[in-house]
């Protein structure tokens, strides 16, 4: 019985204990301006994005997470802008968020009321201050600074 009870905490640990990964996107439009989605949960701004499912590739991730938040499409991703994995970029768990800067198109609109309260285009010079959601500023900052970050 023991031999049984370790494989099957093996087998847990292996499903449970490892990080989620998802994307974050940094969407351009075609007048330069970020968009950026604010939070349900805690209210802060952020970027689209999300984990990606079973079965699913990162550019597809992309493509459909910021269609369920923001109504907008890809027109093109530009480059990987890193990947983040500390242990606690993200409150709710550990987390691995590959963000990439994408062109993006169409118009806005709120898809996921569940995750989104609003949606908004910035320039460069006004995005919001105080906090932003997780770790959005590092990955803005590095994104602003041309580079590719591995955290």
């Amino acid at each position: 019985m023991s031999r049984i009870w370790q494989i099957i905490r093996t087998v847990l640990g292996l499903i449970i204990r490892h990080p989620i990964t998802g994307t974050s996107i940094i969407p351009i439009l075609p007048d330069g301006r970020i968009v950026l989605i604010q939070r349900r949960d805690n209210g802060l701004w952020g970027l689209p994005g999300g984990i990606v499912d079973w079965g699913e590739d990162v550019a597809t991730a992309v493509k459909r997470e910021l269609a369920e938040e923001t109504g907008l499409d890809v027109v093109k991703i530009c480059r990987l802008v890193g990947v983040y994995s500390a242990p606690d970029r993200d409150p709710r768990m550990h987390s691995i968020c590959i963000v990439v800067e994408a062109e993006v198109t169409g118009v806005m609109a709120i898809r996921d009321r569940n995750e989104v309260l609003n949606i908004q285009a910035f320039k460069l010079d006004s995005l919001p201050n105080g906090k932003l959601a997780h770790d959005h500023r590092r990955q803005l900052q590095d994104y602003f600074d041309n580079l590719t970050t591995l955290a």
